[in-house]
């Protein structure tokens, strides 16, 4: 009968310490993550049960029950080995800020401003209690059995707890009744601040005071001592006041406070641990408790623990020093080229084939083998390709090179911006954004290059952009200068409606100005009588003959014949409205 005994005990505390080493962590998008302090590594995460921030998770007795409350209101249990939701109801009106399991494992105490003692089978409220004026911090009991023993207990009736609340110096203390008539707080300890850490022995016997440990903002630990029998109407002070100062021997001689951060009972009831100092290197300390003195300050040198080697640290990291004179080769641009060694003919390679026996080649001949010619290769026009002003775009922006920039950002190519801005980087589009920004802010005569950036940009990373949750301050510098801009447009365009005006009836006045002086060369020519002595029998020119020339005509036609005599009169008559036509012209 023994074997089988001795077996079950093993593997129950093997059980056991593996659910120990479980630390169970809340986050603040709701989930709860599982970590094993053994393996030091995440064990499972349980998501589905919160959608806010959980302030408050609890262990069950039972190994794999887990309970938390959140903001969302509603409090869930969750069954850890198969990381799903067992059960969820709403815990209160408002967020539930904590928990507490009871000691026989039936009952749960939840709290957000007032007090609920719900009963686990069910999930309904077996007794409701006052509560604090504001969310509360800390739940826990101070009893395991009633203090009244005559009467059979149920597990949880005449039990005591204890709750404290934030911006709250009074730590209640709280009876747990067979009736639902009262529901106030039945003792009050008072401390100095609000506070931060409560630890406590519980009582297991009538005789038996319970021991409090409560640290307060203000750094100092108040200890109490009390056996819980019924009502007291004035809050207890505390028994002992511990603080922890520093000497202050060199150089200052004022003693400067230490904060306690935690305090918490040892097992055996009568020493306390004391965590002080700063919370990035805390100090743990053993303390035996002596509550004779009402105030005791321990004196320590924190200082001296706490002299944390940074100046080491630093002194390793050297920045280069950059010589004016120095030349920053950067991939992609053209000019840069590697060390360049010729391929190897083929005699030579068939020579570098190892003979057994000869000395084998260093890894430097080697690398030097498989050295590329860069110099011939070469992109077409000597430009980079895409892919290139991509990462030089990054490097440039990374770095705030402007000489980077000028060279990628001065293309004027349309489907290069395209490429390039397509096959850029995501967390390199607002610093872009910017840079493009201070170019039109400073030079106006790059607008118009800059734009093409920016309508690229926008067109493909819409999508992302609109994501920010920060793009009307990102871009707000951005959008004032084309507005500003916008606004000038419409002045500018009345101001090149009137300059246009103005030298077209310039130029309009020179051409008239132009055609007056060919006219006047043209009478000139008119004038000149040279046509008529070579006897040209062209009509036109006879037509715009003067009138003396047609007089030289008739003249020697009347010698001719009569009948030609009327018809050069008819003829004569209708010339004369010429020249008055001509005049007139003029």
């Amino acid at each position: 009968q023994d074997g089988p005994q001795r077996k079950k005990r093993k593997s129950e505390a093997a059980e056991v310490d593996k659910q120990l080493d479980i630390l169970a962590i809340g986050t603040a998008v709701g989930s709860i993550l599982l970590y094993s302090t053994v393996k030091g590594e995440l064990q499972s995460k349980l998501d589905g049960g919160h959608d806010n921030r959980i302030n408050c998770v609890r262990w069950h007795q039972d190994n794999y029950c887990l309970y938390s409350c959140s903001e969302d209101k509603h409090i869930v249990e969750w069954n850890t080995q198969t990381c799903k939701v067992k059960c969820k109801w709403k815990g209160d009106n408002s967020s539930v800020s904590s928990l507490c399991i009871s000691p026989d494992g039936k009952m749960l105490l939840s709290a957000g401003r007032t007090i609920k003692l719900w009963d686990l089978e069910t999930k309904e409220v077996y007794r409701h209690f006052t509560g604090h004026a504001t969310s509360v911090s800390s739940l826990m009991f101070t009893t395991v059995k009633p203090m009244n023993e005559n009467k059979s207990f149920d597990g949880i009736t005449g039990l005591y707890f204890l709750s404290g609340a934030i911006h709250d110096r009074l730590l209640s203390v709280w009876y747990i009744r067979s009736d639902r008539k009262e529901k106030n707080a039945v003792m009050s300890f008072t401390v100095t601040d609000e506070p931060t850490f409560i630890d406590l022995t519980v009582s297991e016997v009538k005789e038996e005071p319970v021991k409090l440990a409560v640290v307060c903002r203000d750094g100092q630990l108040h200890l109490f001592e009390h056996i819980l029998n019924g009502y007291c109407k004035k809050p207890l002070t505390s028994n002992c006041t511990i603080q922890i100062a520093t000497p202050g021997n060199d150089g200052d001689s004022t003693p400067k406070p230490v904060p306690i951060l935690a305090a918490a009972f040892c097992t055996d009831k009568q020493s306390l641990l004391l965590v002080y100092g700063n919370t990035l290197q805390p100090i743990i300390e053993k303390v035996s408790l002596n509550t004779s003195e009402s105030h005791i300050c321990l004196i320590r040198d924190v200082q001296k623990v706490l002299a944390l080697k940074t100046e080491v640290a630093v002194t390793k990291v050297k920045t280069p020093v950059v010589n004016s004179d120095t030349k920053v080769l950067v991939p992609g641009i053209p000019g840069h080229s590697a060390a360049v060694k010729t391929p190897s003919s083929g005699k030579e390679k068939n020579k570098s084939k190892r003979k057994p026996g000869e000395p084998e080649d260093s890894i430097e001949e080697r690398l030097g083998a498989l050295d590329i010619d860069v110099s011939k290769v070469k992109t077409p026009g000597g430009l980079p390709q895409t892919d290139s002003f991509a990462v030089l775009l990054v490097q440039g922006l990374e770095s705030n090179d402007s000489d980077i920039l000028n060279k990628v950002l001065n293309t004027r190519k349309e489907t290069l911006i395209k490429n390039t801005v397509a096959r850029m980087p995501i967390h390199a589009v607002i610093p872009l954004l910017h840079e493009l920004t201070k170019r039109l802010q400073g030079n106006p005569y790059s607008a118009s290059q800059m734009v093409r950036w920016l309508k690229s940009v926008f067109t493909l990373h819409a999508s992302y952009l609109s994501t920010l949750p920060d793009l009307i301050p990102q871009l707000g510098m951005l959008y004032q200068l084309m507005e500003s801009r916008v606004k000038t447009l419409q002045k500018l365009s009345r101001l090149h409606g009137r300059l246009f005006l103005l030298v077209t009836q310039v130029a309009a006045s020179e051409t008239v100005q132009d055609v007056t002086e060919v006219n006047q060369t043209a009478k000139l020519v008119y004038e000149d009588e040279s046509s008529e002595e070579e006897g040209s029998d062209d009509e036109m020119i006879a037509d715009k003959d003067s009138d003396e020339n047609w007089d030289e005509d008739e003249e020697k036609e009347e010698q001719s014949d009569e009948q030609d005599m009327t018809v050069e009169k008819e003829i004569n008559g209708d010339s004369d409205l010429e020249p008055e036509n001509e005049s007139e012209e003029e």
